[in-house]
């Protein structure tokens, strides 16, 4: 394969994160060259709407959103990580991703890109009466990647931690997530800390991922030779 180039993007407010880490992951088992970006380091500012991007593919917004779109445009494959506050996704990410919103207009800079998602949740999937956090945080990568017509190539979910946890008042709080989430009984010891590489199915499908990202570019790029 010629030289291909992935693009990893983490949310994460988090060094070296549970969401860094699954992204991490995804990316090396690719076996191609790729830069990870964390949002964290980088400022970007959502979307204004104004449609002043449409004839020059470029957001009037002088900030770092201009570079990373820059950097997107000329990656081979996206994968993004983020996480879910409130049971949605992360503002950094979802600034990310209408920050790509100029690469659309007239050319489909995304299209046909291959596409990943990792998301990192503190709610449990299947927890009653309680939203299906996971599931809500994929499906806006998801749904960007599907409106910008990039090919799929997985989503993960990563079991995170409510940050009460860690927070010092976790046992003590009368609004504290643990008993939200697991029940009047739940304490910080009892709750404990979720890592990413303790969850074997989770890992697992990091590393697919990535593993079929390489297999889509491979595939991409024999096509083009059978029609060049």
């Amino acid at each position: 394969m010629s030289s291909k180039k992935i693009m990893g993007v983490s949310g994460s407010p988090l060094k070296n994160s549970n969401t860094d880490r699954a992204l991490k992951t995804a990316l090396e088992a690719t076996g191609l060259d790729y830069e990870m970006i964390s949002l964290r380091d980088y400022k970007v500012a959502p979307c204004l709407a104004c449609l002043r991007c449409v004839d020059t593919n470029v957001c009037v917004i002088k900030d770092d959103g201009i570079e990373l779109t820059e950097k997107a445009k000329n990656a081979d494959a996206l994968i993004i990580a983020g996480y879910t506050p409130y049971s949605s996704l992360d503002s950094r990410t979802k600034a990310f991703i209408e920050r790509l919103y100029p690469l659309r207009h007239k050319y489909g800079f995304m299209r046909g890109k291959p596409g990943g998602a990792i998301v990192t949740h503190a709610i449990p999937d299947g927890s009653e009466m309680l939203p299906p956090a996971g599931d809500c945080g994929l499906n806006s990568i998801y749904y960007y990647m599907m409106e910008e017509g990039m090919e799929p190539a997985g989503g993960v979910k990563v079991q995170g931690n409510v940050p009460c946890v860690r927070c010092g008042y976790g046992d003590d709080c009368e609004t504290s997530g643990l008993s939200m989430i697991f029940g009047p009984e739940a304490t910080v010891e009892s709750v404990g800390i979720n890592d990413f590489e303790e969850q074997p199915q989770a890992v697992e499908a990091a590393k697919e991922m990535g593993r079929n990202i390489a297999k889509k570019l491979r595939y991409q790029e024999r096509a083009g030779d059978i029609d060049s």
